[in-house]
């Protein structure tokens, strides 16, 4: 077995030789191609060249035939030549003058040409002045005249406005005489309000005069409030701590101070026609709610009204219509450098009201108005 496989193997052997020198031949058969084309196109190529060289050849003789020629008319011109320049001598001196001359003419011509480029530029400066002055002449043109027309609008309305002026001076005029004759009138009517005003003066001063007149009557025997004219009993005289039931020994007191207040008021003739009400008032401390002292003044202030009734005094001068009752709780207490007075606070008031006297007050404030 060992055999056989060595026989195949050398077998491969030369195939595979056979084949490499097989391939090696080709590729040898190849490049003699090639270099035999190749030699076939330089040989052809090499003849197209030799061909161009010759014709060259031919032209190079050609062209050295023509410079013979040239040679030979080059001679006979320097020799026609040679022959003027001696005529040409001369010209040339006569030129040499001319061309100095010319020179000179250059020269001055230069100088001129200098100048004249000097004054084209200032020709060009006072041009561009020039028409930056149009210019601005136009513009001066179009601006008076657009002046004209505003001048002429303005001028129309001046007319205009002189028309109205005159027409206000009439109006002006006619309200001034009527200012006068309103003034007239207006004088009249001040001195009208003035005398009312007196007269209203005079009324409202009623209970200024209510007022000194119980004074007067009354003298040292009843204190009374300066301002209002009121009457003030101490509740502590007339009630018991927290009560509302008059105490017995402070009747007698009340009936007397009523009946020579109320007396002094209903027993004069010029103060009975204007007295409207007699108010009784209840106050209190600001010791307790509000509620409890509302209660507790309305309670006084009604007990109290409820005896000054039966009194014979109020039957006989018919007091009951006239009399009302309300309780103040602690809305208006009494102050002593500013800090309240309990004592003084705790109080009933007996107080008058003149018939038309909150308007008399109204008139008087407004009368005194600013």
């Amino acid at each position: 077995m060992f055999k056989q496989n060595s026989a195949n193997e050398e077998s491969n052997f030369w195939i595979s030789y056979a084949d490499l020198m097989a391939g090696l031949l080709f590729v040898f058969i190849l490049l003699i191609g090639a270099i035999v084309s190749k030699s076939v196109i330089l040989k052809s190529e090499l003849h197209s060249k030799e061909e161009a060289l010759l014709g060259l050849s031919k032209t190079l003789k050609n062209k050295e035939d023509a410079l013979d020629e040239l040679g030979k008319s080059l001679a006979k011109s320097n020799a026609l030549v040679s022959e003027k320049d001696s005529t040409l001598s001369e010209n040339e001196r006569v030129l040499k003058l001319k061309l100095d001359e010319i020179d000179k003419l250059n020269k001055l011509l230069l100088e001129a040409n200098t100048k004249h480029d000097m004054l084209s530029n200032k020709i060009i400066i006072v041009q561009d002045l020039l028409n930056k002055n149009q210019e601005e002449l136009e513009k001066n043109k179009k601006s008076l005249k657009d002046y004209e027309g505003k001048v002429l609008i303005l001028s129309n309305d001046l007319s205009k406005e002189k028309d109205a002026v005159k027409l206000k001076d009439e109006k002006l005029l006619a309200l001034l005489n009527a200012m006068d004759e309103s003034k007239t009138k207006y004088d009249e009517l001040v001195a009208k309000l003035q005398a009312q005003k007196a007269k209203i003066k005079s009324l409202t001063g009623i209970k200024l005069q209510v007022i000194a007149a119980l004074k007067e009557t009354l003298g040292d025997k009843i204190d009374i409030d300066k301002k209002t004219g009121s009457l003030r009993l101490a509740s502590n005289i007339l009630f018991g701590v927290g009560d509302a039931a008059l105490k017995p020994e402070s009747k007698a007191e009340l009936k007397k101070a009523f009946e020579e207040y109320i007396g002094a008021l209903v027993n004069n003739k010029e103060i009975r026609p204007h007295l409207d009400k007699i108010i009784i008032e209840g106050h209190t401390d600001s010791d307790g709610t509000y509620i409890y002292n509302l209660k507790l003044s309305q309670d006084r202030a009604l007990a109290v009204m409820e005896y000054l009734l039966t009194l014979d005094f109020s039957k006989k001068h018919n007091i009951r219509p006239m009399m009302i009752a309300s309780g103040r709780a602690y809305l208006d207490p009494v102050s002593k450098n500013g800090v309240e007075d309990k004592n003084a606070s705790r109080r009933i008031e007996i107080k008058f009201r003149l018939k038309n006297e909150d308007a008399m007050q109204e008139i008087e404030k407004v009368l005194d108005a600013k």
